[in-house]
């Protein structure tokens, strides 16, 4: 099979999709005017959104809540069920990936506001301890940078002890590709 090169500037629907940003969302200019609870219900809304539409966020995701969203900054919990333990019981790495790479979006999306949060060009998790089903987690997502093109976050899973995030159980790093058509 042959492919016929694209020229860089090409698009499909699937990369506007990917990058276009919508109308209505607020421009960086305006994020000045944005309050934490305004930033809130952004990320709340954008996470209902998105559910539905990814069977993998869906799956492990279903009970996340969003405790707190400032600009750069989100901070989800849940509870972790079978769902989300290897055959160990603890913790699977996959799932701790899977939370590094929703959470860099999320912090993403609260840098100005955006709806669509790119692509992954590079994720690193490190393993740190371990939690079981009935733990209570704390996802924590920062948005280092977020670019013209790329966007660096980083990223902290803390099991949650006497209602506070305490020992961590991974932390990573996402870069996403963000530029915008």
């Amino acid at each position: 099979m042959h492919l016929a090169p694209r020229s860089p500037t090409s698009t499909t629907p699937y990369t506007q999709a990917l990058f276009l940003h919508p109308p209505h969302a607020p421009s960086p200019a305006n994020m000045a005017d944005a309050s934490d609870e305004a930033i809130k219900a952004h990320i709340e809304s954008l996470v209902a959104t998105q559910l539905p539409n990814s069977a993998i966020y869906n799956f492990l995701l279903s009970d996340v809540k969003v405790h707190a969203a400032t600009k750069g900054n989100v901070k989800a919990r849940l509870t972790l069920t079978n769902n989300h333990v290897n055959s160990r019981g603890g913790i699977h790495g996959a799932v701790s990936a899977a939370f590094t790479d929703w959470a860099g979006g999320m912090a993403i999306a609260t840098w100005d506001l955006r709806d669509k949060t790119g692509v992954s060009v590079d994720i690193h998790v490190r393993y740190l301890s371990s939690a079981v089903v009935g733990d209570e987690v704390e996802i924590e997502g920062t948005a280092e940078k977020v670019g013209g093109s790329v966007a660096f976050t980083k990223v902290v899973i803390s099991k949650v002890v006497d209602g506070v995030a305490g020992p961590i159980i991974a932390s990573g790093t996402h870069t996403k590709f963000v530029k915008r058509n």
